[in-house]
């Protein structure tokens, strides 16, 4: 009778581990394949572009460089007359940045470099640079654009080159996704592995490799 007092307990103890385990099994499968959606089109992205990068002078193009000039409106021109202390930074008048979007194709909300006989505003981006000079006497205006192609724009994207401050929260947050993706895909690992021989094996080798390469040929 004493024996068989505590099988209920210990039945119950049993079901209870059980179906913790089951919770955190569903949760990691959860976590694991929502981590895996979120991520998906940024890994194919920066899994591409980290070949592209790595033979960047086989397969980027030659850039295509477009330079134009103008003449500011005598309006305008009044409003960036040289009036304030040279070497100072700050934004173009609205105006001013309208007309250039409308007549040289060159826009910007970034800081102007003003001289006390220019305003220089430069305008890189993802996969071209550009920039935008105007004469504060005469109001010439002299702008260049270069484009280097959709491979360097997507390399650029890979590296967070001069593509602002959405992007880089971008980047944040699919880093996390893939933290999370590989983290619980790791713990699936653990638990399946006693079904699976070759798992740790290969866990390793994924470490071993890439170790050996920059031990070896890396100086």
């Amino acid at each position: 009778m004493h024996g068989t007092s505590h099988t209920p307990s210990r039945g119950k103890g049993e079901k209870t581990r059980r179906g913790a385990k089951a919770f955190w099994m569903k949760q990691l499968h959860s976590w694991h394949w929502i981590s895996s959606a979120v991520s998906l089109i940024g890994l194919l992205l920066f899994a591409f572009t980290g070949i592209t990068l790595n033979h960047a002078a086989d397969v980027e193009g030659a850039p295509t460089i477009v330079e134009r000039s103008g003449t500011l409106p005598a309006p305008l021109l009044a409003q960036i007359a040289v009036s304030d202390a040279p070497d100072a930074k700050k934004p173009l008048p609205n105006a001013v940045r309208l007309w250039l979007d409308e007549e040289m194709g060159q826009s910007g909300a970034a800081d102007a470099e003003w001289s006390a006989d220019e305003v220089y505003l430069a305008l890189p981006r993802p996969g071209g640079d550009g920039w935008v000079a105007i004469d504060r006497h005469s109001g010439k205006v002299t702008s260049e654009s270069t484009n280097r192609g959709w491979i360097s724009y997507l390399n650029d994207l890979h590296k967070g080159r001069n593509a602002g401050s959405a992007w880089k929260w971008f980047i944040d947050i699919f880093a996390v996704a893939c933290f999370l993706f590989a983290l619980t895909g790791l713990l699936l690992l653990q638990l399946h592995a006693r079904r699976r021989p070759s798992t740790w094996p290969l866990v390793a080798a994924g470490l071993a490799i890439p170790a050996i390469v920059a031990i070896i040929f890396i100086h």
